[in-house]
């Protein structure tokens, strides 16, 4: 008769995953991360309570601060939250440009633990453009950001007469280049030839006409040199056309060849 030498089988019974350190030390890194999530999204201390704006004079400050009010919420699961590690300042800034054109620079400061700091910087208006019987603040680099109504002799009235569609605030009249050029023009002619421009506009790529006081005109190449163009001018002026004769000329062109032509009405 034949035994069975088999070992008798064994239960062994599984730990209790209570009794496992690693589960209560991952339960205790949920806690703290936890724990900090809360503190940096949704803890009163970390939430904005105040905006402090510097640098704006005709944006009013409490239209900004609407403005951002609007903006620093944010979403975490759903549950929103104003923490000032949320608040998305490249979004609010480009909100801002948008709804202010009158505003050129935005910056933002985090100022811990609630507070928020603003500085702008508005566009400053080195001229006035025309559209369409309006007219309108341009700032430096093409840009109108003002509706104006009322006379303003201190600037220089400008017309783009290459534009096909009409304009709105923000967007580009010129191009900046041939506007620091047009300005350049109108002080170059003050100073040194006593002539005073009343209205310049930008005809095509090559030809800028413009009007002075006196009724008559000047035409520039803005693609070409603007100095050896007003060269040519003084030159003119000072050995063919007598100043008592000034009142008879329709326009001085200054575009072509080394020397201006001109014509009387």
């Amino acid at each position: 008769m034949k035994r069975d030498f088999r070992k008798p089988y064994r239960i062994i019974k599984k730990k209790s995953i209570l009794k496992n350190r690693f589960f209560w030390l991952g339960i205790l890194i949920l806690v703290i991360i936890g724990g900090i999530f809360y503190l940096i999204y949704f803890y009163s201390f970390f939430q904005i309570k105040e905006i402090k704006i510097a640098g704006n004079q005709k944006v009013a400050s409490k239209d900004i601060d609407n403005v951002v009010q609007n903006q620093i919420w944010g979403k975490i699961i759903f549950i929103q939250s104003k923490s000032i590690f949320l608040v998305d300042f490249n979004r609010t800034k480009k909100f801002l440009l948008e709804k202010f054109p009158q505003l050129n620079v935005v910056n933002f400061k985090r100022d811990f633990p609630n507070k928020i700091q603003i500085a702008v910087e508005e566009r400053k208006p080195v001229a006035i453009f025309v559209n369409n019987g309006e007219d309108f603040l341009i700032d430096k680099e093409g840009i109108i950001f003002e509706k104006i109504s009322n006379d303003m002799p201190e600037f220089l009235k400008i017309r783009n007469l290459t534009l096909k569609n009409d304009l709105i605030l923000g967007e580009k009249a010129i191009e900046g280049d041939i506007l620091l050029k047009i300005l350049d023009i109108k002080s170059k002619l003050k100073e040194k030839l006593k002539i005073s421009l009343g209205e310049v506009s930008l005809a095509a790529e090559d030809r800028l006409n413009a009007k002075t006081d006196e009724g008559w005109e000047i035409y520039f190449d803005p693609q070409k040199d603007i100095e050896w163009q007003l060269t040519k001018l003084s030159s003119v002026l000072s050995k063919e056309i007598l100043p008592e004769k000034r009142s008879d000329l329709e326009y001085i062109d200054l575009r072509f060849g080394n020397f201006a032509n001109y014509k009387f009405r």
